[in-house]
């Protein structure tokens, strides 16, 4: 964990499990690296890069939240589940959605991610693991090893993870709008 920690800190790009699937991380300071992480995705700057947070202080950090908003994310977290909110001015304007200046959000609930946030002491960015032109997020360390060897700088191996990504949910304009349904239950927020 130090190793992938150090190499965070050098703008590496590395693959992490999560609750959901496996994850593309960088550090969050890092504007080469997220270029990069957007370019490996085949994304642009409109597909919301996601802040991986170690607890709900610290997303607190990174995003206006109001009452109703912080218990809908309470009742769900930590868990399979990405918010869209209002970025803060502690978030890099080059990481919020150019137009809407939002954030995704999230406190993952896996063990091997939890303690590589608390020793890189700060949030994650990070993009679901889907090779461009798939829908389907990866699992397997092995092959996304093999797959991505010339992209990213490693991969945590904690075995497979679930196949199927966040349930995203868009908490900006009042009622809850969901983006995608995925792992996370939208019963859980009451959906």
């Amino acid at each position: 964990m130090k190793q992938a920690c150090a190499l965070l800190e050098k703008g590496e790009i590395l693959a992490v499990p999560t609750d959901s699937s496996y994850a593309l991380v960088c550090h969050v300071d890092d504007k080469a690296a997220a270029d990069k992480l957007r370019r490996i995705r085949a994304v642009d700057d409109k597909h919301h890069l996601t802040l991986l947070c170690r607890d709900l202080s610290e997303l607190a950090n990174y995003a206006r939240v109001d009452n109703q908003q912080f218990r809908r994310i309470k009742s769900a977290t930590p868990g399979p589940y990405t918010f869209i909110l209002e970025a803060s001015k502690e978030v890099p304007r080059r990481l919020s959605h150019p137009s809407r200046k939002t954030i995704g959000l999230r406190v993952p609930d896996h063990k091997v991610l939890q303690e590589l946030l608390a020793l890189h002491h700060g949030p994650l960015l990070a993009t679901t693991l889907i090779a461009p032109g798939e829908t389907e997020p990866l699992n397997d360390a092995q092959d996304i090893l093999e797959r991505f060897k010339n992209q990213i700088a490693a991969v945590i191996d904690a075995g497979a993870c679930a196949l199927e990504p966040t349930t995203v949910v868009d908490l900006t304009d009042g009622d809850p709008v969901v983006l995608r349904e995925g792992r996370g239950d939208l019963a859980t927020l009451g959906l």
